[in-house]
């Protein structure tokens, strides 16, 4: 198995040291270290490892023989209580780390002394322009700086030894609702960035910036803007499959999370996001492709050109993205060596490219799904019409649903055993077309279905039953055979982005609060550690005076911990966010302190007597402006505050203060005014407290339960 051919070779040559020999290297980031990262174990210098993306260590001091010695090194707790999904960088002996609110921690690696911080003071209305939490996935690094994203859409370089503002730019239209969750990656000085904000209404594109001073250098677009002349090829070719003033909504296509590059190709592969709104009906009038939406792209990191695209959702219609984790590898493919690039994204379907021509070469569905039954021989799904929702109108349960068959959580590839390790999800959504849609260019989901209308009724049984059809589990994926070698199913479906070593083992963490290490070549479970909270970020692994440690971060938070209760969908209890980072190392004995109680305030609402008319407005207006925050149905998260047991909500003055006025804007409760009428706030106060009423009474019986079964 190759790594990336001569230029690689080359750079390693020129280098003039033996990379991996000692497990410090002292001075700046450079090209030669970039490429040849996968020489280098003993530092993690980007977001997966490798420009391939593998998140593959090989380091083996840690393996399956010992791994049941590991034990807690040190830890650290953040200061934010919401979701961690961050990529630990180690370099030198020193571990940098961004937390929730885009704040960033440099730790000694070896001992844990905290060495700086930064915070970059996000305002705290951006908290509403996010569709999944308030979360930073890591750092890029060249030369002596770091570079981060921030929520509010700046790039930040940040002095690797202090933590000082080298510079400071803003990215994105900060009017519109961007925003940056996705970590920075850095190409021969050129720092790269997406955006996310598709649910609200904007237009998607990557650009790169100056490493040493932030200047633009390029900027691509995903989907087409209004019709012009000067646009680039590729963006009028793609402007035919396009249909109505879809520029009007923005298009969406956002790159808001997954990058590879390919030196020897001088390949850098992007993930585009879904159609902004989600309905294609009212995006693009007509139907049509809608390229780029849902794609990998392949451009050239020097200039921003389009090289080729491969679309794996066309016409997508269910937040189907394929921002999904890009990981590259060379692996034999019917008797011959292929340069591939592999991708699950969240359509359900695992796809195996020729990362040189973008050719199609094999995709099977990873989970069960019901909107296609396969894909063609050129590699186009063969759609199940009446999950066409965009064009019957009608509503339809469709599997996966918009959380996807596997969402950001970055898979990991064992080039040994040959196997792809996907953080698989399986949920299903009931899409209900909205009639009369308009946008909001302010406030609230823009996407054209109605998100209240598969609210789960207050029935405990039923509630319960839905819940046990959520599932999560880690899938090793046989790429060549496109087939599971071996599954470990978790009970909870929200689980950690993972990591592969030269050990021989593949670590994960998961929503029951476990961070785990399996036996890569079978699933055997072989370690595993009570991190008392939910863990959904990817481990790394490193050296500091040749000793290996591997390092997690913990913090229960993102789009599906937004969106349950934590009680009944998780099905084993409310799930707790203690944000920390975790390191470990063999022999190791330190001990996280007890954890705490998760409390909640008894649901004890006013009493619900408003007509049903203001109640369905409530529960209209909740459900396309506060259930992306608070929960579809008002079930509460255990990440935000619960609105059935919100003082505010007996007190219509208090609640229009908070909703209208915008009285804890610091906190992330921007203001609504402009999207919700003062009426329209007060019958969602109707909806919330008949939503409290009916779930009182289901705790209850749920209580009873519990009783019952002790």
């Amino acid at each position: 198995m190759r790594w990336f051919g001569w230029s690689a070779l080359s750079a390693l040559a020129l280098s003039g040291c033996d990379l991996g020999v000692e497990d410090e290297r002292v001075g700046g980031i450079d090209n030669i270290r970039l490429i040849n990262a996968g020489d280098d174990p003993a530092n993690w210098i980007t977001h997966g490892g490798t420009y391939s993306e593998q998140r593959f260590s090989p380091l083996d001091q840690v393996n399956r023989d010992n791994v049941g010695e590991l034990g807690l090194a040190w830890f650290a707790d953040m200061d934010t209580a919401r979701g961690q999904e961050a990529t630990p960088l180690v370099m030198d002996g020193k571990l940098y780390v961004t937390s929730a609110w885009s704040k960033v921690f440099a730790f000694d690696a070896a001992t844990g002394e905290p060495l700086w911080s930064y915070d970059p003071q996000v305002p705290g209305e951006t908290g509403v322009k996010a569709c999944c939490d308030v979360v930073n996935r890591g750092l890029a690094a060249w030369g002596e700086n770091l570079f981060l994203g921030t929520l509010d859409g700046r790039l930040i370089a940040l002095d690797r030894d202090t933590g000082e503002v080298a510079w400071e730019k803003v990215t994105v239209d900060q009017s519109q609702s961007y925003t940056v969750t996705g970590a920075p990656r850095v190409i021969d000085g050129k720092v790269l960035i997406g955006n996310g904000g598709a649910e609200f209404g904007v237009r998607g594109y990557i650009a790169a910036y100056d490493a040493l001073d932030g200047e633009e250098l390029w900027r691509f677009y995903t989907v087409p803007g209004e019709p012009d002349e000067k646009d680039p090829e590729y963006l009028k070719a793609a402007a035919e499959t396009w249909n109505g003033d879809f520029w009007k909504l923005g298009g969406g296509g956002t790159v808001w999370d997954s990058m590879a590059y390919d030196p020897e190709l001088d390949l850098l592969y992007i993930g585009v996001g879904n159609g902004s709104p989600w309905n294609r009906a009212y995006r693009s009038p007509g139907g049509g492709d809608n390229l780029y939406l849902s794609s990998i792209v392949a451009i050239r990191p020097e200039t921003g050109e389009y090289v080729w695209h491969y679309q794996t959702t066309p016409g997508e219609t269910w937040d189907y993205t394929a921002t999904q984790h890009i990981v590259l590898a060379d692996i034999e493919i019917d008797g011959r060596e292929r340069q591939v690039l592999m991708q699950a994204p969240k359509n359900g379907f695992f796809y195996v490219l020729d990362r040189a021509t973008g050719e199609f070469i094999s995709a099977e569905p990873y989970i069960p799904l019901n909107w296609a039954t396969g894909v063609d021989d050129d590699g186009r799904p063969i759609e199940n019409p009446e999950t066409r929702i965009d064009q019957t109108g009608e509503p339809a349960l469709v599997m996966p649903g918009p959380l996807g068959g596997h969402n950001w959580h970055p898979m990991a590839y064992h080039p040994g055993e040959n196997l792809v390790y996907i953080p698989a999800f399986e949920a299903a959504m009931l899409y209900v077309p909205q009639a009369n849609w308009k946008p909001d260019p302010a406030r609230g989901f823009n996407i054209g279905f109605d998100m209240g209308a598969g609210d789960l009724p207050p029935d405990l049984g039923f509630r319960q039953e839905v819940g046990a059809t959520v599932k999560g589990r880690l899938l090793a994926w046989d790429p060549v055979n496109q087939e599971a070698r071996w599954t470990v199913e978790h009970p909870g479906a929200w689980n950690g982005g993972l990591l592969a070593t030269g050990g021989g083992l593949v670590f994960q963490g998961t929503q029951e609060a476990s961070f785990n290490a399996y036996d890569a070549s079978n699933g055997e479970r072989l370690w595993s550690f009570d991190a008392q909270t939910g863990v959904v970020a990817p481990p790394i692994a490193y050296t500091v005076n040749g000793e290996q440690y591997v390092a997690v971060l913990a913090g229960w938070g993102g789009a599906l911990a937004l969106a349950s209760d934590g009680g009944i969908i998780a099905k084993d209890g409310a799930v707790r966010n203690i944000s920390r980072l975790l390191v470990f190392k063999l022999g190791s004995t330190a001990q996280l302190p007890p954890a705490p109680e998760l409390a909640k305030a008894p649901l004890d609402p006013p009493p619900s007597r408003a007509d049903a008319a203001t109640i369905e407005v409530g529960r209209a207006a909740y459900a396309r402006y506060c259930s992306v925050c608070h929960a579809p149905g008002a079930v509460g998260s255990t990440v935000l505050p619960d609105l059935r047991r919100s003082g505010a909500l007996e007190n219509r003055m208090a609640w229009q203060q908070i909703v209208h006025d915008g009285a804890l804007s610091g906190n992330g409760m921007a203001s609504f005014e402009g999207s919700l009428s003062p009426e329209q706030i007060e019958a969602i106060r109707a909806y919330v407290i008949k939503r409290a009423n009916e779930d009182k009474a289901m705790e209850a019986e749920l209580a009873k339960q519990r009783v019952a079964r002790r």
